[in-house]
């Protein structure tokens, strides 16, 4: 089964794509890609993933063709940038 596993950062993004067995999990397909390695300070402890912008723990099953994805921090609170924003 075909999947990708997606994280970016301000200055990078990288997409891999990956072969698995059926029924593997997200956690499986980040360990394939090799993700971990290329960014050291990825910390699935703390960060969330998700498949498709929607965010699952890292037991979840995949489906073919799903494209997991790793979530930075927020560096600010999305509502106070929309202020800031809007007080421009």
């Amino acid at each position: 089964m075909a999947v990708e596993v997606a994280y970016a950062t301000p200055e990078r993004q990288l997409m891999i794509p990956v072969s698995l067995k059926a029924n593997s999990s997200v956690d499986q397909a980040i360990e394939a890609s090799g993700i971990l390695r290329e960014f050291p300070e990825i910390d699935l402890s703390q960060q969330k993933v998700g498949i498709f912008g929607v965010v699952c723990n890292l037991d979840k099953t995949l489906c073919p063709e799903d494209r997991v994805e790793i979530y930075r921090p927020l560096t600010q609170n999305p509502m106070d940038a929309r202020r800031g924003r809007l007080q421009k």
